[in-house]
């Protein structure tokens, strides 16, 4: 049987009365005296979770997932206690990636079951008192000793506290008599390693119930917007040991609620206007919008434009009488949790206009009303887009209002298309990480504080997880050989952490496992601050590791106001020399914006493929169509169509989902060559990295990368000047084949792999973060890690931590998958290439990449001015009627075809 077969698409939608029937009196009462109605998820899921079925349900914000989810599980539970269940054990756990969302959930849960004890008394009963609790890394030893002797009936927790209580042998005995398991926010774990670590932690779980007799687990996953429904069931349900998928009912009620999204213009013209009144612009385009609601949440890709919005908002709003200065608040992930309790809080309550935020309140936090949404810029990609929409309007009957603010026209052009996919339900697919060994590292050493462990059931209970489906036994037995110390590592401080008899077939925990691993399990990796001085010893700033880590030696950045050249790293020390004349590299908030994802990136080459179609031959349908379809004001959609027919009069083609545009021109001292891939920045990274490489050998001169969403750029001195001859070999030097040896090779020796070794390096405890309850310093960590990087890379390469690293670089870091499609579809044909040059100036589409890859957020007005230079010479060209000469690639055959115009 297929996964898919064993994944039941739930239609039923049953009545009131049909519902309220199957709960207990006094439940049933509650619910219609509090209610009245049930919500659509509601009506769909309660019956599903009565019956013992496991659940994934999905529906926006406000819909009532969560007693959808719950009102069975608590009704169940009442008729186990109504019944004599009077075992010292826990029924349900609730998995929350948040500790925030937890305290929300208790209170949520807590309610509830106090009216519905109140309604029992009314009629005459004296119910069970159903407990809850929540256990994190905040609980108290106190508390969990408590837990211990008195356990609740309901667990709240984090993936990685439900981690530790499976290794704590006395609480780990409360668990053994779960029935239900929910997990929440299933879209924010499944894409990333605290997914994969957590399942695998419900699998240990699942083997802990069966050994005390217990039955499956049913297992019940809330989710917002999400797709593929049917692979994320998957990862909700696992695989039994046969290797058949577990049967999980979807609830698909990912459109309950009805969504407004429209895209805005400032009213300027985004090109020939100066910066300041563009500016200027958005923000009285903000400012009318605040002034129209109650409450505005706005979102801004990164935390650095939070913040400096919030700054300018408060200028603006407060000046004109729309809100007071303690109305309008900032929330991010760098702000102290406390902060972002205060603002969560007085957000309920109502005293908030404005609250700016980057990604922190995407998940479900309890905000109370907000009856708008901005997206300040595209949210690159239509599921984080009807996320952030779906904050809007807390009620299943209230309408979810989003609108989109554009800044420049390739982010018109993208908000356009989101829009419009979000308007008709396309949804990008998840990303779910396959195989993440260091994952699979910290669940054998947690396993083997359980108890002595045959080789052939650790495996069997691993394969169940979905992100280890595929995971072969030589795999497993690598990372088991590694921890037991085949290694060979003794005299670089790496130790065994479990024992291994293979001839037995056995493995178990040595003597000071149970204490590394409770100090040292999860997968998040530690945020640390790298200081920076310059050569000689002058401390001048902190730089976030993120940004470190896309540094190479030569890089200008912006820092404190001042430019500096990046020359080298030493631990948690980075070394620059002052560059007071060169203009930025690597902008600030390059490593914090979001990458526009592979689905969404194809929707816009789609987009521009069907319109510069349209508009080379009737301009003014092209503009009627983007107005009556994409809902756009008429200005926006001239703008569009205009950027389009620039383009075309340039240089003859558009770049597309279906065609590669390569262009090169003279760039300060050397040459630019500009690759229009619109396959989003993950595929990006990918293909930018290899085709340097593949560059630098042909010419044997270094190659400069800068990458965004549509593109990337390559650039040379004068003596690696290029032409088409050198491009078309170029495109045949990169394969799908080898493309994963280039990007090894390319990324070995750089400030990425350190910094991610580093992470895979702790996660397998390699070294240390906590050791004998005391803090291994960061400096310590990351000096210790650089260290035992130049070992594995000189004598084992292929040993599991260097594997893995290469692969969260290149599969999660990077998307080598769908860059290897990519690849596959030019050498077929699919994707035509064209080249053109020697351009005097990069085309209208190139613009953005060459000024957006150089170019600072302090430099912002630069940027603007770039872009209006640029665009002023191009249509300078473009009226003395000139052509450029021209490469064509791919007839669609497999050939490759040379024209000159």
């Amino acid at each position: 049987m297929t996964a898919i077969e064993r994944i039941t698409l739930y239609k039923r939608s049953y009545s009131d009365d049909e519902i309220l029937s199957m709960l207990r009196p006094y439940v049933a009462e509650w619910f219609r005296s509090t209610y009245g109605s049930f919500t659509e998820p509601q009506r769909q899921a309660i019956p599903l979770v009565k019956q013992g079925k496991s659940v994934l349900i999905t529906s926006p914000t406000g819909t009532g997932k969560t007693l959808a989810a719950f009102l069975g599980v608590i009704d169940e539970i009442l008729f186990l206690m109504e019944n004599r269940w009077e075992e010292k054990g826990i029924l349900a756990v609730y998995v929350s990636p948040l500790r925030a969302l937890n305290n929300d959930i208790r209170r949520n849960l807590e309610e509830p079951l106090r009216g519905i004890e109140e309604k029992a008394r009314e009629m005459g009963l004296e119910p069970p008192r159903v407990k809850v609790a929540v256990r994190t890394s905040d609980t108290t030893p106190y508390e969990k000793q408590k837990m211990v002797k008195d356990p609740p009936h309901i667990l709240i927790t984090t993936p990685e506290s439900l981690a530790a209580a499976l290794a704590a042998p006395k609480f780990r005995e409360r668990l053994s008599t779960v029935k239900w398991v929910v997990l929440d926010e299933i879209h924010e774990l499944a894409s990333n390693k605290r997914g994969a670590h957590l399942m695998v932690s419900v699998e240990r779980l699942e083997e802990l119930v069966r050994e005390a007799g217990g039955k499956p687990l049913r297992r019940i996953g809330l989710s917002a917007t999400i797709a593929p429904l049917d692979v994320v069931a998957n990862f909700l349900g696992g695989f039994d040991d046969e290797g058949r998928p577990r049967e999980v009912h979807i609830v698909d009620a990912r459109f309950a609620k009805p969504i407004d999204i429209k895209v805005i213009t400032p009213d300027v013209d985004l090109l020939r206007d100066p910066p300041d009144k563009i500016n200027e612009a958005i923000y009285r385009k903000i400012a009318e919008l605040v002034k129209q609601h109650r409450t505005t949440l706005i979102f801004t890709n990164t935390r650095s434009a939070t913040e400096r919005v919030v700054h300018k908002l408060k200028q603006i709003l407060v000046k004109e009488g729309i809100a007071s200065e303690d109305q309008i608040e900032a929330h991010h992930s760098s702000l102290s949790r406390n902060l972002r309790l205060d603002v969560e809080e007085r957000l309920k309550r109502g005293e908030l206009k404005v609250v700016v935020s980057s990604t922190s309140l995407e998940l479900g936090i309890d905000i109370g009303y907000i009856d708008l949404v901005i997206l300040l810029s595209s949210p690159k990609s239509v599921s984080r887009l009807l996320q952030r929409v779906g904050r809007a309007g807390h009620r299943i009957r209230d309408v979810s209002k989003g609108r989109l603010i554009v800044v420049d026209r390739d982010d018109l052009v993208e908000c356009s298309v989101l829009a419009d996919c979000a308007m008709k339900k396309f949804i990008d697919r998840v990303r779910i990480p396959m195989k993440p060994l260091d994952v699979l590292a910290q669940h054998i050493v947690g396993m083997s504080i359980e108890k002595k462990w045959r080789l052939e059931d650790a495996y069997r209970v691993v394969k169940r997880a979905y992100n280890f489906k595929d995971l072969s036994f030589e795999e497993f037995m690598s990372v088991v050989r590694f921890l037991a110390g085949k290694h060979g590592l003794e005299g670089e401080g790496v130790y065994s952490k479990i024992w291994l008899d293979e001839e037995e077939g056995l493995f178990g925990r040595k003597k000071s496992a149970r204490m590394i691993y409770l100090l040292n399990v999860g997968v998040i990796p530690d945020e640390t601050k790298i200081r920076v001085y310059t050569r000689d010893g002058k401390y001048v700033g902190d730089l976030e590791e993120e940004f470190v880590e896309i540094l190479v030696p030569g890089d200008v950045f912006v820092l404190g106001g001042r430019t500096y050249r990046f020359l080298k790293s030493e631990g948690l020390r980075v070394i620059v020399e002052r560059a007071d004349d060169a203009r930025p590299t690597v902008p600030s908030w390059f490593s914090e914006m979001l990458p526009l994802s592979f689905d969404s990136a194809l929707k816009v080459g789609e987009f521009r493929r069907v319109f510069s179609a349209l508009a080379s031959s009737n301009p003014r349908a092209a503009v009627e169509k983007l107005v009556k379809e994409y809902y756009l004001e008429e200005r926006a959609a001239a703008t569009i169509v205009e950027y389009i027919l620039e383009q075309l009069g340039y240089i003859g083609v558009v770049p597309s989902d279906k065609l590669v545009l390569i262009e090169y021109f003279p760039y300060e001292d050397g040459w630019g060559i500009v690759f229009h891939t619109l396959f989003g920045r993950r595929v990006n990274d990918a293909l930018s990295r290899a085709y340097a490489v593949a560059l630098s050998r042909r010419i044997g001169l270094p190659v400069r990368v800068a990458v965004t969403d549509n593109g990337f750029m390559l650039t040379v001195s004068e003596a690696g000047k290029p032409d088409a001859s050198l491009l078309e070999k170029l495109i045949r030097d990169v394969t799908p084949e080898n493309i994963r040896g280039i990007l090894e090779e390319a990324i070995s020796r750089t400030e990425l792999m350190k910094r991610r070794f580093k992470h895979v390096a702790a996660r397998m405890f390699i070294v240390l973060r906590r050791y004998k309850g005391k803090e291994v310093s960061p400096e310590r960590l990351q000096l210790n890690s650089q260290k035992l990087l130049e070992v594995f890379l000189e004598e084992m390469k292929d040993s599991p931590p260097i594997r893995e690293t290469f692969r969260e670089i290149l599969e999660d870091y990077m998307d080598i998958g769908a860059a290897g499609k990519v690849l596959e579809w030019i050498r077929k044909g699919e994707i035509e290439i064209v080249i053109k040059g020697p351009l005097p100036y990069p085309s209208p589409m190139a613009h953005s990449i060459v000024v957006r890859g150089y170019s600072d957020v302090v430099l912002m007005e630069d940027r603007r001015k770039m872009l209006m230079i640029l665009r002023e010479k191009v249509l300078e060209y473009i009226r003395k009627g000139r052509a450029a000469p021209t490469w064509v690639g791919g007839d669609g055959k497999g050939r490759l075809l040379k024209e000159e115009q």
